[in-house]
């Protein structure tokens, strides 16, 4: 019989988040910091709006870029961030999550053989979707001196001929890692210099505890080179509605919107009018919960220092990522044996990257009980360790 599968599928890596996740769920007693999802309920009032938009017999098609209500709020929103102005009506397009954003915007931009640069370690999906567009993955590998940041040496040295776009992950998952202004200036000057575009992922914008956010876009000539892309999942603990949103020039999101059309046709429904109430009325929600997070975060910064493990304080997003090279153990080692002998799941740091070895990928979105349990585990865990190394 003919092989029915394609070379390239079967070569991507499957992800190296859900094997521990998978695991975790079968064990009793078991605590998982693995996966990046919210442990607050979406809030009531964006709840009760998708409820509402159902009574009402909403359940149809919207226009393939989405509800015209919620292209203008997402306009709405950015203005008010970000100080940055985009037309509804041709630079926003609604998608089934950031995901397929990203997904979309390599597929519209690349051509075969052309490179893509992705700093790493970053979130898993980047490098896959650069293989399906027919992409060249180009590894930018942060350092933790820099606290994973992405220097404007280390973009120069990684662009080539071939080089069409950056992906800028910041805030950063799996490092918590921030840019700020400075980094983005200096970078946007090689950007600008060297005629590449960029596809800046910004879903954990609103998750940053050192200031408001900056964004590429917010640099001079860099709105015009840049598709930004957010959502709702991380912001509004609204990651099974499936919502995110891309922004750009109009060339480019006409040729997302074309893809989007064939392959999804619309962002759901109700999650669209739900989305429209978050934007509208959502601010303090997201203000609670980002306090919530931050003190989660204080919290473990101070639980290691305590326990003398080396990690850089991390100022975005919902994750840590202390250094493990000290036991002598690939990532994936550790967390095994964490798993195994502590019952807490966290994700081997290479899940994102090669970059990522002798890291561990902590994630706060859980109880501050269940972080104090786990943390008191994985203090046990370190203790033994340490005297198996003294024999």
């Amino acid at each position: 019989m003919r092989n029915p599968l394609s070379e390239k599928a079967v070569g991507l890596k499957p992800s190296g988040i859900r094997k521990f996740f998978d695991i975790v769920s079968e064990m009793e007693d078991a605590i998982s910091l693995g996966v990046g999802e919210p442990d607050f309920d979406t809030p009531w009032h964006i709840r009760d709006e998708g409820i509402y938009s159902l009574e009402k017999g909403r359940t149809f098609y919207t226009s393939n870029a989405g509800l015209k209500e919620l292209k203008i709020e997402i306009v709405n929103y950015l203005k008010r961030k970000l100080g940055v102005s985009y037309d509804y009506n041709g630079e926003v397009l609604v998608t089934v999550g950031g995901s397929e954003a990203i997904d979309i915007a390599l597929r519209a931009m690349i051509n075969p053989g052309e490179e893509v640069l992705i700093p790493q370690p970053s979130y898993v999906s980047y490098e896959p979707c650069a293989v399906l567009a027919d992409a060249v993955p180009v590894i930018i590998n942060l350092k933790a001196e820099n606290e994973f940041r992405l220097t404007a040496q280390e973009l120069r040295d990684a662009i080539t001929d071939k080089t069409k776009a950056l992906i800028l992950p910041f805030p950063n998952n799996p490092t918590g890692a921030i840019m700020e202004r400075e980094d983005l200036e200096a970078i946007a000057e090689v950007i600008r210099e060297k005629d590449i575009f960029v596809i800046s992922d910004e879903i954990y914008s609103e998750l940053t505890y050192k200031g408001d956010h900056v964004s590429i876009v917010n640099i001079p000539g860099m709105q015009e080179r840049t598709v930004l892309i957010n959502g709702f999942s991380k912001s509004y603990a609204m990651t099974g509605w499936r919502l995110g949103y891309a922004c750009g020039p109009k060339a480019i999101l006409e040729q997302m919107t074309k893809i989007h059309q064939f392959a999804i046709m619309c962002a759901p429904t109700t999650s669209q009018y739900a989305a429209v109430e978050a934007l509208k009325n959502g601010d303090g929600d997201v203000k609670e919960m980002r306090e919530a997070y931050n003190q989660r975060r204080r919290y473990l910064m101070h639980a290691f220092r305590q326990m003398g493990l080396e990690c850089f304080e991390p100022y975005g997003a919902f994750y840590v990522f202390p250094c493990i090279k000290e036991f002598g153990m690939t990532s994936e080692e550790f967390a095994t044996r964490f798993l195994e002998e502590e019952k807490v799941a966290a994700v081997p740091g290479t899940a994102f990257g090669d970059s990522g070895e002798g890291f561990l990928r902590i994630s706060y979105a859980y109880s501050l009980e269940n972080l104090k349990i786990a943390i008191g585990r994985l203090e046990h865990f370190i203790k033994k360790l340490r005297e198996e190394q003294k024999k």
